[in-house]
């Protein structure tokens, strides 16, 4: 592709906008990404949550069929589908987070690249590939043919 990004290069930066602005918007996008994957972990919480209460049921389960039943109802009282939070299961937190903080964020840095950026993504690493990439090496190309 050789070594220059196109004038219409999705990720170059637009006419007029300075080493400061380009810096500043790659701070917010990876604060986003660091958001990104809170939420992921916030899935992860879920998912392992709800793994954990079904595997309590089957644990419950097979202690009734080992003839342990008094022990086989406490579980099932006290633990199948207990709150993982005050009020809440897992995917409440989940919500919440992605009702609240996460499109917040989102709507935020998607605000601050359109306005400044032309809406323009990952702007600051594109720079960053072409300071770093030896160019004209193979597998060093700036972009896909």
């Amino acid at each position: 592709m050789g070594d220059q990004l196109p004038q219409d290069d999705p990720h170059r930066r637009p006419e007029g906008v300075d080493d400061a602005t380009v810096e500043a918007v790659g701070k917010m996008t990876e604060a986003l990404e660091c958001v990104e994957r809170v939420r992921g972990h916030l899935f992860e919480l879920h998912q392992l949550s709800g793994t954990a209460d079904l595997s309590f049921g089957e644990a419950a389960d097979l202690l009734e069929k080992a003839g342990h039943s008094a022990l086989a109802e406490d579980v099932r009282r006290e633990i199948v589908g207990l709150n993982t939070f005050p009020g809440r299961w897992s995917f409440q937190l989940v919500e919440e987070y992605d009702d609240n903080y996460y499109s917040t964020v989102r709507a935020a840095e998607k605000r601050v690249r359109d306005e400044l950026l032309d809406g323009r993504r990952h702007v600051f690493e594109s720079e960053m590939k072409e300071g770093r990439r030896t160019h004209g090496r193979p597998g060093h190309e700036s972009r896909p043919d």
